[in-house]
């Protein structure tokens, strides 16, 4: 998944980040380059303190604690971690259990108290790793702070995998985004333009990484999957209560991106029908004789 460049986007002033394994990058539109600086700074300062939450690799980070816990025992996490398990439970229930971010070891089991951000136990032994949705949340909530800081355009990626367009450019329909094979070769299949929209991306371009959690078998027939979530508007957002998770587009479409490499073509198809707004596109393995695979496209572009 890409970005293009045309001349319109000269104004843009950009800015990256490591963490979380990859690269982080605000791509944004404002009059003053100081002042959209230090908006970038303060988004990456918070991705670096959601990794500390999040990581698996320390021992009293959220996710780390989780891990740890014995059947009946319960720990506190933040409300950040609260929000990213309960669209990662949300998408392990609307994708059929194709999405989990505990690998098959019993994600139903944990119990989410959101009011205490309290998560319990009722069996031993489960492990998770927010590694499939960490990055699309930290894209959120990277997003909420622009908008905090009066930054109404702007792209926020995590390694281009997970990407979350703010407004759009002055005149423009939106923002202009690609999916790409990823080969070899590298060639564009589709071209965007999108305003207020999530796009999650997954592919096996690094080997059988992807897992189908009900079957323990890695990912096949497959090339690559994208999935492209509006995002919920501000005024949307706050007449839905603080009962759930905040604007978690990019989470969302992270986890249904991972999803869609693993589902049926007609599951996928039917989610996108029951689902306003979210479009998927799957690319096959090629043949072993004939042209290029095109992919599948699956749903209808939402309203934004």
């Amino acid at each position: 998944m890409g970005l293009e460049s045309p001349a319109w986007t000269a104004g843009v002033k950009r800015f990256s980040h490591e963490a979380m394994a990859t690269v982080f990058e605000v791509q944004a539109l404002h009059p003053d380059a100081t002042y959209a600086a230090q908006a970038a700074h303060a988004a990456f300062d918070l991705v670096d303190r959601l990794e500390r939450e999040l990581t698996r690799f320390l021992p009293n980070s959220d996710v780390g604690r989780i891990n740890a816990l014995a059947a009946g025992q319960s720990t506190r996490v933040s409300p950040s971690t609260m929000d990213c398990l309960l669209v990662a439970r949300q998408m392990y229930d609307v994708t059929g259990g194709a999405f989990d971010v505990s690998i098959g070891t019993g994600l139903p089991s944990l119990e989410l108290a959101a009011d205490e951000s309290r998560v319990r136990a009722s069996t031993g032994g489960v492990r998770i790793d927010l590694g499939g949705i960490g990055k699309g949340h930290a894209v959120d909530l990277m997003g909420e702070l622009l908008e905090d800081w009066g930054i109404e355009a702007a792209v926020v990626h995590g390694g281009f995998s997970s990407v979350l367009a703010l407004g759009a450019p002055a005149a423009q329909e939106g923002w202009p985004l690609t999916l790409s094979d990823p080969g070899p070769p590298i060639r564009v299949l589709v071209r965007l333009a999108r305003r207020d929209t999530a796009l999650g991306a997954s592919g096996v371009r690094k080997g059988g990484h992807i897992v189908d959690p009900r079957t323990g078998k890695p990912a096949a027939g497959r090339r690559a999957a994208w999935a492209v979530l509006p995002r919920q508007a501000a005024h949307e957002r706050s007449q839905a209560g603080c009962g759930g998770p905040r604007r978690a587009a990019a989470a969302a479409a992270d986890a249904l991106a991972t999803a869609f490499m693993l589902m049926r073509l007609r599951d996928i198809g039917a989610l996108c029908a029951a689902s306003p707004g979210l479009e998927a596109w799957v690319l096959p393995e090629p043949a072993r004789s004939g042209g290029p695979p095109e992919a599948l496209h699956f749903g209808t572009p939402g309203s934004s």
